[in-house]
């Protein structure tokens, strides 16, 4: 015959009058506190909740997609023509983020990232290579400048693995490409000025050419828009940094 052990457990909480006696004592642990299961809540229902431009806002280009059936919003005209307003913003926005920053490549990628690069598609590529001051310095200015305007492609490659046996006293080298072929190049530091910043390399980028695209619209019009916006944000860097070597030699 099988043996058989019973557990009893009393009601969770409940305690005996021996219990108290000794949790008084000093003999047992305080009585913990009896379980109270959390008050129910009954989950949001979504078509309740109110049909307005944030909850327009909140929505995915996935969501506003699959808003086109909903019936609710049929009867809601300016909901109906600001969820397609905000799908063309969404997918404008992906256009113009098409870039946005510096992108490693290696010599088997130049060829595909650089020279068949769309026509409309200008490509600026830093010749580089790690533990050179100048290269660092040259690069972080192409990460302000890639941020800037993501409808130019701004890509890095290790000189030696674009050109064998470049010499590293030509470092960094900027080339601009456009169309499959080279527009300008520009070896050494010193094509930027004195003190290079993102403002000095945007403006020699855009001496000759339309190089830097900010991808907010297309034309002539936007093109010299850009480039009277390098020139202000050039000059006003200059002032700054006129003002700045002022204050520092006043303080003296």
């Amino acid at each position: 015959m099988g043996d058989y052990h019973f557990v009893y457990k009393d009601v969770d909480g409940a305690s005996t009058q021996w219990d108290d006696i000794q949790r008084k004592l000093g003999n047992l642990p305080p009585k913990p506190p009896a379980f109270k299961p959390p008050p129910f809540t009954p989950a949001e229902d979504q078509d309740s909740k109110p049909k307005d431009k944030a909850w327009i806002d909140g929505k995915t280009e996935e969501e506003l997609e699959d808003l086109e059936d909903y019936e609710n919003l049929d009867d809601d005209r300016f909901l109906k023509e600001y969820r397609k307003k905000r799908l063309v913003e969404m997918r404008e926005a992906v256009k113009v983020a098409r870039f946005g920053s510096v992108i490693p490549i290696s010599g088997s990628d130049f060829v595909r990232e650089v020279s068949q690069a769309p026509t409309d598609v200008w490509v600026v590529v830093l010749l580089y290579k790690d533990g050179y001051p100048e290269c660092g310095l040259l690069l972080q200015c192409l990460e302000e400048l890639a941020t800037k305007y993501p409808s130019t492609k701004f890509v890095k490659i290790i000189s030696t693995d674009c050109i064998p046996n470049y010499p590293d006293r030509n470092l960094p080298t900027l080339l601009v490409y456009n169309n499959g072929a080279v527009k300008a190049n520009y070896v050494g530091l010193h094509n930027f000025g004195r003190r290079c910043t993102s403002e000095g390399v945007a403006l020699v980028l855009c001496a000759s050419d339309p190089v830097l695209n900010d991808g907010q619209s297309g034309g002539a019009a936007s093109r010299e828009a850009v480039l009277q916006g390098v020139r202000k944000r050039f000059i006003e860097k200059v002032v700054t940094d006129h003002e700045d070597v002022d204050d520092g030699s006043s303080s003296d």
